[in-house]
């Protein structure tokens, strides 16, 4: 099974460059399945439902968010009923949508995608293991998933890469989200999981993790907020991971994906 994921996109520069570039990608991949973090989606914070659909129109089949998920309120009237779209897993019981869910892609595979928010130096929620464990036990990967990939929305790297270990040899993907920044860490566990620190953003990278420059740089420099940062307008560079799974749904290959915009380009080529 091949699969993609795309770290956070931001605003419409990032909706922009997925757009563009998502159709070369599924066809030139052979993609089974295509995940990417929307949280970031409207104008840099949360997701609404046109943009949503917008994801879906161009070839998305999944939506995972994190902290900044419900900063839209309008999504909280149609996140119960659209099951593509996540939020984290480990919010109290009570809170609307679901973390995890099992899809079924146009080969009949079953993936399984959880998404999970991190507690260090982010809001103080349930247990993210604890919330992982429950997912798996319920949907174990060889019985009930065919594949299995956890968004470790986080910001601490220690965090994210004991969640990585935590999942070896039972999720074909752990990568982490929120950072902005693609890590260069891409590599297959010991137990057979893909694993990145970060997916990176979909976003213009001549910026401050996705945002114009100015906003944040005042901020540091005065401690005062000068107002909601707003996404950088320029030509975005999309970043994300590809997976090929094994017959057992363990990974056989990890590649980072970046293309367009400021970074330097890098792709899988399939022979």
């Amino acid at each position: 099974m091949r699969i993609l994921f795309l770290g956070d996109i931001i605003g419409k520069p990032g909706r922009d460059a997925v757009a563009a570039e998502l159709p070369r990608l599924r066809a030139d991949l052979d993609l089974d399945l295509v995940i990417v973090n929307g949280e970031n989606a409207a104008h840099g914070f949360g997701l609404t439902q046109a943009i949503a659909r917008e994801f879906f129109a161009m070839g998305v089949d999944v939506i995972s968010t994190g902290n900044h998920w419900a900063d839209q309120k309008e999504i909280l009237a149609f996140i119960g009923d659209e099951d593509r779209v996540l939020r984290p897993a480990n919010y109290p019981k009570g809170t609307p949508g679901r973390g995890a869910n099992l899809f079924q892609t146009r080969k009949g595979e079953r993936v399984l995608v959880v998404n999970v928010m991190g507690r260090v130096f982010m809001d103080a929620l349930d247990d993210p293991f604890a919330a992982v464990e429950a997912e798996f036990a319920a949907c174990p990967l060889g019985e009930a998933a065919d594949a299995v990939v956890v968004d470790m929305h986080a910001e601490a790297t220690s965090e994210k890469m004991a969640m990585g270990h935590f999942c070896d040899g039972r999720a074909s993907l752990v990568v982490g989200t929120h950072q902005h920044v693609p890590s260069a860490d891409a590599q297959i566990l010991p137990g057979g999981t893909a694993y990145q620190t970060d997916a990176g953003a979909c976003a213009d990278y001549d910026s401050v993790i996705g945002m114009e420059k100015y906003g944040p740089v005042q901020r540091f420099l005065t401690k005062m907020s000068q107002g909601r940062f707003t996404p950088a307008t320029g030509p975005a560079t999309v970043c994300g991971v590809f997976v090929e799974t094994n017959a057992k749904g363990l990974a056989a290959r990890i590649d980072p994906v970046r293309v367009g915009g400021r970074l330097k380009p890098t792709a899988p080529i399939l022979t």
